[in-house]
């Protein structure tokens, strides 16, 4: 297949270029890292690019960890940038007609979180032209841009840094993780399986393995040597503590193969590496 993958360059965008093409696929790349002409707030950028491809991935969505999403989410240029990236996004697709799969998150019915309230509107856009819902839960892998880092790459980050994480709450709340190679894998079968699959099932891209925080920060204190845990004593205020319950319905198409402690693992050697160049 020759797949259009729109933020490319991305934390998940560029393992999956990299899965797709050792699987034998053509791949297009897309993402605004790379040139500003492909800057998915401008509709005109997408119009060639698009006539190419045989499916189309929409990854691109501007996002970070927790950290990322308490500092700008309630701003008006993260609110703009997203609400403009998928209007012009969703009207070529519908222009062209092609079949995609839009990466929404576990999020998005949690309405008082502008991310979540706006996946749930891309969800709505998704359902309306015939597309694939996915829904992501805590994706993990390198990431270039350490101000959208994530959970599992800041405590990593820090304890190689500094030997000491230090939490931003006391880390009760309880995540699921899924790797990101796992990730690509599923978007290549259902990529694969896209005419087949009902689109009135639920696709929740997920381990179905629950982690508190702090067990991910002790995860990867034993891990590296001498380094310390300092919890916080805030509670989570990005989630609140609402809990969704995965539907399970995309375990009889794939199964997630790589558990947290291997993904962290992979993740320690992979930053050690970059740090000591």
């Amino acid at each position: 297949m020759k797949y259009l993958i729109l933020g490319s360059a991305g934390q998940i965008g560029e393992p999956l270029c990299g899965y797709l093409k050792s699987n034998g696929h053509e791949v297009i790349t897309f993402d605004i890292v790379d040139s500003q002409k492909q800057d998915l707030r401008y509709q005109d950028t997408l119009q060639e690019t698009i006539k190419d491809a045989d499916i189309v991935i929409f990854l691109a969505f501007d996002v970070g960890g927790s950290r990322y999403l308490k500092k700008y989410q309630h701003t008006f240029d993260f609110i703009n940038n997203n609400a403009r990236i998928m209007v012009n996004t969703f009207e070529v697709l519908k222009e062209h007609n092609k079949p995609f799969i839009f990466t929404s998150s576990q999020m998005s019915n949690m309405s008082y979180s502008p991310y979540g309230a706006l996946k749930s509107i891309g969800e709505y856009y998704t359902n309306a032209l015939g597309g694939l819902v996915v829904k992501f839960w805590n994706v993990y892998g390198p990431e270039k841009n350490h101000e959208k880092s994530h959970v599992i790459t800041d405590f990593i980050l820090k304890a190689i840094k500094n030997k000491k994480i230090d939490m931003l709450t006391d880390g009760t709340e309880e995540r699921q993780f899924l790797h990101a190679t796992d990730c690509c894998r599923c978007l290549e079968i259902l990529s694969a399986r896209y005419d087949q699959i009902d689109r009135e099932k639920q696709l929740h891209i997920t381990s179905f393995e629950w982690n508190s925080i702090i067990e991910i920060a002790n995860i990867v204190s034993d891990n590296i040597s001498d380094v310390t845990v300092v919890p916080s004593i805030k509670k989570d205020d990005v989630q609140r503590d609402m809990i969704n319950k995965p539907d399970k319905f995309i375990l009889s198409l794939w199964k997630p193969q790589i558990s947290i402690e291997e993904g962290i693992k992979d993740m320690i050697k992979f930053y050690s590496e970059e740090i000591s160049k």
